[in-house]
């Protein structure tokens, strides 16, 4: 019968349409939330149409979710010092080489410092892969959250440079809290196995 797959298709979007307000009268808004009050994204067996009202309304991201790098630093006496030391890994491990790093010098005798003077990230050319944070042997560098990037002006705006890369560590340890912790312990683990080696044998 002709016309037979556009009718099945309709009756498709009336039962959304149908299942819809059905559990909205049901349930009422809690529907979207799971018991912490949370805000939830759609599983496979949601029944009706599943709308999130963006930007008033924001699903939670996951602890994995990656997007453009920042940097790491830790306070020490109301100074941020990076954990970066300019090795340049993750400069050579890019794909796209969207990262550049100048390391700082002693302005007296010239020798090199381990922390970076400039360190600039092209947000246009990155392709959010993680493998700069995944290389770095500092825990360094660390793929963030925020997703929310449009600007007018790119050379202005997504060009990140070093202030604007600076995130303190304890900005990574709320968005990723078990990757912090689990980085955490294995320090913990590494600095007990040093002090033992230390140790005079008796």
């Amino acid at each position: 019968m002709k016309g037979f797959g556009i009718i099945k298709g309709l009756g498709v979007t009336l039962k959304h349409i149908y299942d819809t307000y059905a559990e909205d009268f049901k349930t009422g808004r809690k529907r979207y939330y799971n018991e912490a009050g949370v805000r939830m994204r759609m599983t496979p067996d949601t029944k009706g149409i599943f709308t999130v009202n963006y930007p008033e309304e924001r699903l939670p991201v996951a602890e994995n979710f990656r997007f453009v790098p920042f940097l790491v630093y830790e306070e020490e006496e109301g100074e941020k010092v990076p954990r970066c030391t300019a090795c340049g890994i993750c400069s050579k491990v890019c794909p796209t080489q969207c990262i550049w790093i100048t390391r700082a010098e002693d302005p007296e005798t010239g020798k090199p410092l381990k922390t970076p003077a400039e360190f600039y990230i092209d947000i246009d050319l990155c392709m959010n892969c993680g493998f700069c944070a995944e290389y770095c042997p500092f825990d360094a560098i660390k793929m963030d959250h925020d997703y929310e990037l449009a600007s007018y002006d790119r050379m202005q705006n997504n060009i990140y440079d070093k202030e604007r890369l600076l995130k303190p560590a304890s900005y990574y340890a709320e968005i990723r809290p078990l990757h912090y912790a689990r980085e955490k312990q294995a320090k913990a683990e590494e600095a007990a196995k040093k002090a033992a080696r230390r140790r005079p044998r008796e």
